[in-house]
């Protein structure tokens, strides 16, 4: 006994919280996740972003970082004591050099407060596919509205919900309003997030309280009009396009107004945001790095120019030189933001979007 209780406390000091005797788990996939453009029907898997249909009409590599499940996110209501979680990830690449398997390959549970606003509460840290353990205990038993988001840079094929046998669960299918459709690169995508909600389309959907559909490509955000095909067939409220830090002026100069034509020749409505990239945050440092950045903000703003001057409506445009902040200390590589980045990064955005969410009356 006094072995077995030795055991107990040092898992509890390992973050693993000692599962109740009995637990109702309840399949995500009956309840529905909301972060996705397209019906169960489309999909070849589940817990993936693009249509089955996409395989072979985007780039390869689109289509296999579309099977990462960034973005996605399950809702339910319940007034359990505590919340477990078990889950099968697609691949046995938990984490990256830079970036953690919490972020990489957790999952991350939120809970809305007594005067409505999401709260983070817990995350998993993986060490193996195969996944389950407390998200959260000793809650005080009060009904809540909770989220889960998904693994940022690795798949999902299952993934269920635990709660104490006899406590309340409901679950909440996806909203139905018009997303907001972030496109773009491996920012977007969530490197380097510490966890799956602090990314920063995930940290927007909170605060905007509105669905977000997360189609980063990690290195293939190019604005191919192969992509912008499947961008066009989502009833998007807003459309993100972030893409510049995969591409050259060239390639800007190439694709930006033509696929905001093709996204609003489909969606009329829909307002269009288009983002320079960020400086690297070491490119006060390196002068062929700052003139990289200007020459690329350059082409896009010849772009929005190009755009404005055809009277295409419902445009609107983000500079990018504030977006990790001023002081270098925003990224985890110079690249990628780190926690720190991506809040920053939501502070720049949020304005913009709620005026772009005003323009189309949602």
């Amino acid at each position: 006994m006094r072995l077995m209780g030795i055991l107990v406390v040092l898992a509890l000091g390992r973050g693993v919280s000692a599962a109740p005797e009995a637990l109702a788990w309840h399949d995500v996939q009956k309840i529905g996740v909301e972060g996705r453009g397209w019906q169960d029907a489309d999909m070849k898997r589940y817990f993936a972003r693009l249509p089955a249909r996409a395989e072979g009409k985007v780039p390869p590599a689109v289509w296999s970082l579309s099977q990462h499940s960034a973005g996605l996110v399950a809702r339910f209501e319940t007034d359990a004591r505590a919340i477990h979680v078990r889950y099968t990830l697609l691949s046995e690449s938990l984490a990256m050099p830079h970036m953690p398997a919490t972020g990489v390959s957790g999952v991350d549970l939120y809970g809305r407060d007594e005067k409505g606003a999401w709260r983070w509460i817990g995350v998993t840290k993986p060490g193996k596919k195969e996944v389950e353990g407390a998200l959260a205990s000793g809650l005080p038993g009060v009904k809540r509205e909770y989220s889960v988001w998904l693994p940022l840079y690795n798949g999902v094929e299952r993934l269920e919900i635990g709660v104490p046998e006899g406590a309340a669960f409901k679950g909440l299918a996806p909203r139905t309003e018009k997303p907001v459709v972030f496109y773009g690169t491996s920012i977007n995508h969530g490197a380097c997030a510490s966890r799956p909600g602090m990314c920063h389309p995930a940290i927007l959907g909170r605060r905007l309280d509105r669905p977000v559909i997360n189609l980063g490509f990690s290195g293939n955000g190019r604005m191919e009009p192969a992509v912008g095909e499947f961008l066009a067939e989502i009833d998007a409220a807003v459309f993100v396009l972030d893409c510049l830090p995969n591409m050259n002026p060239a390639q800007v100069r190439d694709r930006a107004a033509p696929l905001v034509r093709q996204l609003r020749k489909a969606r009329p409505k829909a307002s269009i945001l288009l983002v320079e990239d960020r400086p690297f945050t070491n490119s006060w440092a390196f002068p062929d790095k700052q003139r990289f950045h200007r020459e690329n903000h350059a082409a896009l703003k010849e772009a929005w120019e190009q755009l404005k001057a055809e009277s295409v409506p419902g445009l609107f445009y983000l500079e990018g030189d504030a977006l990790l902040g001023d002081d270098a200390e925003g990224a985890t590589d110079g690249s990628h933001p780190s926690d720190l980045g991506f809040q920053r990064q939501a502070d720049a955005f949020e304005p913009v979007l709620r005026k772009a969410l005003e323009a189309v009356g949602k």
